[in-house]
């Protein structure tokens, strides 16, 4: 995985809110924590059936992840586009990464399983929240990516549509940083590039009007709180482009660097 990213311009600076801002920042904030919490309850209680009648397959909790996350995003009053059709056979998705909200947005738009770094697991909330809808976790650490790779392989045999970001770290929005190919090496293991395909996806965040280019964007050592209270803040939010890209299919490629470098290639490629 990269090490994070870090800007040589200064994040935008947290502004001073109001009492109306305080406002929007308590009504929206109540508004997406309860969609978010009561969906989790909701999904832990169908997982107790789903779990001894599906085993690791999960064919009804992850369409509840996607109602719930398209429901925080139009309660926080983010506008989505959606251009392409995401994938809907067997593989992966990788797209660029550039704030939090990336969650919300990739999980609103198909069901699918998060492939995260192990600290996100230990984070209070989110940590719950991610182990809940089945996140894949992996260590920063070149030293356990054989372990990684079977654990990746594992759920790709078991027809989990994986999401991860080559990247290995956000940054401002405005940059797509080279692809790290190290994980789509699970994609050529045995019987699998015959059967699997891997989608670009493009995030694209477009701030509020008046606002810095990177409103959205949270990366280096940028505190989530003040981050979280920007945007829920805002008087009027701006819009998010999802962009799905047509999927790759892996037996057309001779190994993990070509498709890596396909991959950022047409991720790179959306206006």
């Amino acid at each position: 995985m990269s090490p994070t990213w870090r800007s040589d311009a200064p994040p935008p600076a947290a502004p001073r809110l109001g009492v109306g801002d305080w406002a929007r920042v308590v009504l929206r904030g109540l508004a997406v924590a309860g969609v978010t919490f009561g969906g989790l309850v909701l999904l832990l209680l169908l997982r107790l059936l789903e779990r001894p009648l599906c085993g690791l397959a999960r064919p009804v909790t992850p369409w509840i992840t996607v109602a719930v996350c398209r429901a925080a995003l139009a309660l926080m009053g983010l506008a989505v586009v959606r251009h392409g059709t995401p994938l809907r056979g067997r593989g992966a998705m990788v797209a660029n990464h550039a704030s939090w909200l990336d969650i919300y947005v990739l999980n609103a738009a198909a069901p699918l399983y998060f492939v995260s770094k192990a600290e996100v697991a230990r984070w209070p909330g989110i940590g719950w929240l991610a182990r809940a809808t089945g996140t894949v976790f992996i260590a920063r650490d070149s030293r356990d990516a054989a372990r990684q790779k079977l654990v990746f392989e594992a759920r790709l045999r078991a027809g989990h549509r994986l999401l991860f970001f080559p990247e290995g770290t956000s940054t401002d929005g405005l940059r797509v940083l080279p692809f790290k190919p190290t994980l789509f090496a699970a994609f050529f293991e045995h019987g699998l590039p015959e059967v699997l395909q891997v989608q670009p996806v493009t995030v694209r965040y477009h701030a509020p009007a008046g606002e810095d280019a990177r409103f959205y964007a949270w990366w280096g050592e940028m505190d989530f709180g003040p981050h979280l209270l920007r945007v829920l803040a805002a008087r009027r939010q701006g819009r998010v482009e999802v962009t799905c890209h047509p999927p790759l299919a892996v037996a057309g490629f001779a190994g993990r660097k070509p498709l890596a470098a396909a991959c950022e290639a047409a991720v790179r490629s959306a206006p």
